[in-house]
């Protein structure tokens, strides 16, 4: 079966059924050579035994493909696939998992972009299982994508927002992570879902919630990998935070 039914098979559990299960049936079938989707639920089993796992909570395996087949929305949404967008998401990849594991990440990307996909159907699969720490941080990978060619597009930005909708990401949850991917100093209010006329202990005890809320510490059971991402994440939010305090001398 090779190493990819075992990266795919060990890593995920919850996206090899529902339409995720669908789509990736659909890649192998179509575009990758040498394994099926039986091949993958054989590397379960053994996987299974070997770590007596149950594969009922989501596994890194599970963020990773969320996140392919999500960009793939997103890289699609203006009609083409930029290629700084291709690259933002690979070198996402290999710094987060390295170059090997990003290898067969991307194997399975190029099959997934060809393909048209309900978003509301696998946000709906992505949410039964996934904590709302773990959406938190889809949604900010998907901002970093759209980002990737300079800009974010009116049309990248409003599909980022119904997958949102879709994740039962709040609105101003959205806002607070879109606000950490632009440069405006008024925006560090946002960061930390405040106002400009908010009271310093408010700003405060904001930045308690949204501590608790981003920490990095919430998004253990995906790996290190994905601890190391969401102390990127948890970053914006000290900086905004600090930025305030500055501003008002407190």
């Amino acid at each position: 079966m090779g190493k990819f039914a075992k990266w795919l098979g060990a890593g995920a559990g919850f996206t090899l059924g529902g339409p995720i299960g669908a789509i990736i049936g659909f890649v192998v079938g179509s575009f990758i050579d040498g394994v099926t989707v039986e091949d993958f639920k054989e590397e379960q089993e053994e996987y299974k035994r070997k770590s007596n796992n149950n594969r009922e909570r989501t596994q890194s395996g599970d963020f990773e493909i969320s996140l392919l087949i999500l960009a793939s929305i997103v890289i699609k949404s203006d009609g083409h696939i930029d290629r700084r967008e291709l690259n933002y998401v690979r070198e996402y990849f290999v710094n987060l998992y390295g170059k090997e594991r990003a290898n067969h990440a991307f194997k399975l990307f190029n099959g997934i972009v060809k393909k048209d996909i309900s978003a509301r159907q696998v946000c709906i699969q992505i949410r039964q299982y996934m904590s709302h720490a773990s959406r938190l941080q889809l949604i900010h990978f998907l901002l970093g994508i759209a980002q990737a060619d300079g800009t974010i597009e009116v049309i990248e930005e409003e599909t980022i927002k119904k997958i949102a909708v879709y994740l039962y990401i709040s609105e101003r949850d959205y806002t607070s992570i879109r606000m950490m991917f632009t440069t405006k100093t008024e925006n560090v209010y946002d960061v930390l879902e405040v106002s400009k006329e908010t009271p310093d202990a408010e700003i405060k005890k904001a930045y308690r919630k949204m501590v608790k809320k981003y920490h990095p510490d919430k998004l253990v059971g995906l790996g290190e990998e994905h601890i190391k991402a969401g102390k990127q994440k948890f970053q914006k939010i000290q900086e905004a935070y600090d930025s305030i305090k500055k501003q008002r001398g407190f």
